[in-house]
C-alpha cells in the first residue's frame, strides 16, 4: 500500500464485491478503488450476469462470463490476479422467489457469512443486479443476520420505476426486500449524482499507468460506440462508486430509514408494511467519491509523461 497512513484492525471490514463488469465501463472504476482501499479486506469478487442485452441493447448469450473475463482483466493491470479469489455468479436471473440460481459466487457469500471465528464485520456490495445474494439467502437463511448488501439499483423512492440493475432481476429484489437481510440502497437518483466529464477522466485517471489508460480508454470507446444509448457525449456517469465510497463514509445525515416495498413486474414501488425497514439513500457526495478514488489511483500509480 503506498500511502502514508493505516486503518485500525478494528476498523476494517471484510467484503464481497458482485458486479456485472463488463455491461458499461463503470464498474471497473469502483473494482479499482474498492481494491485500492485499506479499510477493505477483500474476501473475494463474484462475476455477475446483466441480462440478455448489454446497456439494455446489444444481445449477449453469455454475460456473467464476460464480467468474470472483465474481472481478470482488471485483476491482471493490477498484478492481482493470483491474489484475489474470483468466483463466477448465476448466469441469468431468478426464475421466481423460491428456486436460488445456486453458483460458486452464492456460495462465497454463504460460506463469508457463516463464518465463526472473523471479528470484523462482512458486506457485500452489488454493482449489477442482487441474484447472487437472493440466491445465498434462499440456499442457507441463517445468513440474514450475518451480512450487510449495499446495492445501486432501483428507481426513486416512493414510486420506483424503471431502472436497469433492477429490471435484470425483480425476483431477487423481492427476495431480499422480504427479509431481514441489512440493506443500504442507493436508487437511480442517488447513484446518478456521480458524475464526472471525460476531460476530467482523462486527465486525473488516464496518465497513471497502464490500469489509468485501460479504465479511460475503455469507456472512451464505449462513448464512441453507436449502440450506447446515453447522448451525454462529453460525461459519464461513475454510478457504482457509491457502494465504495459508503463504506469508507456512511454519509449518516443523507439516508432514510425506509419500509421496504413490494416491487412490480413494472418496477413500481408498493408500500404495504411497517416493521421491515432498509436505507435508502438520498444523497452521495460527489466531490468525496470520485477524489478518493483519483487519489488512490495516483499514490498507487505514478502518472507517466504523456
Amino acid at each position: 500500500m503506498k500511502t502514508n497512513y493505516s486503518v485500525p484492525e478494528h476498523k476494517r471490514l471484510r467484503l464481497i464485491i458482485d458486479t456485472d463488469a463488463k455491461n458499461e465501463a463503470d464498474d471497473q472504476y469502483a473494482i479499482v478503488h474498492a481494491l485500492l482501499t485499506p479499510k477493505f479486506d477483500i474476501r473475494g469478487i463474484v462475476a455477475a450476469h446483466f441480462g440478455k442485452y448489454r446497456f439494455g441493447t446489444v444481445p449477449v448469450t453469455n454475460s456473467m462470463e464476460e464480467s468474470y473475463d472483465e474481472i481478470i482483466k482488471v485483476l491482471g493491470l493490477m498484478d492481482l490476479e493470483e491474489k484475489v479469489v474470483v468466483k463466477k455468479g448465476a448466469v441469468k436471473a431468478l426464475e421466481d422467489e423460491s428456486t436460488p440460481q445456486v453458483s460458486d459466487g452464492a456460495r462465497l457469500i454463504v460460506e463469508e457469512a457463516l463464518k465463526s471465528d472473523e471479528q470484523n464485520p462482512l458486506y457485500v456490495i452489488f454493482l449489477g443486479p442482487i441474484t447472487d445474494l437472493a440466491a445465498a439467502y434462499l440456499m442457507e437463511p441463517k445468513i440474514e443476520d450475518r451480512v450487510t448488501a449495499i446495492w445501486i439499483g432501483g428507481g426513486k423512492y416512493p414510486e420506483g420505476g424503471r431502472e436497469f440493475n433492477l429490471k435484470n432481476d425483480i425476483n431477487a429484489a423481492n427476495v431480499i426486500m422480504n427479509s431481514n437481510i441489512k440493506l443500504w440502497q442507493v436508487p437511480i437518483n442517488a447513484y446518478r449524482l456521480i458524475r464526472a466529464s471525460i476531460a476530467e477522466l482523462e486527465q486525473k485517471v488516464r496518465p497513471h499507468g497502464e490500469l489509468g489508460k485501460y479504465l479511460f480508454e475503455q469507456l472512451a470507446e464505449l462513448n464512441n460506440d453507436p449502440a450506447w444509448p446515453l447522448p451525454f457525449g462529453e460525461a459519464w456517469c461513475l454510478g457504482d462508486s457509491p457502494a465504495v465510497s459508503l463504506l469508507i463514509d456512511e454519509h449518516n445525515h443523507h439516508y432514510r430509514e425506509l419500509p421496504a416495498p413490494r416491487i412490480t413486474e413494472d418496477m413500481q414501488y408498493v408500500h404495504f408494511q411497517n416493521e421491515r425497514k432498509i436505507r435508502v439513500y438520498d444523497y452521495i457526495d460527489p466531490r468525496f467519491t470520485l477524489d478518493d478514488m483519483f487519489s488512490k489511483i495516483a499514490l498507487h500509480y505514478p502518472a507517466s509523461v504523456r
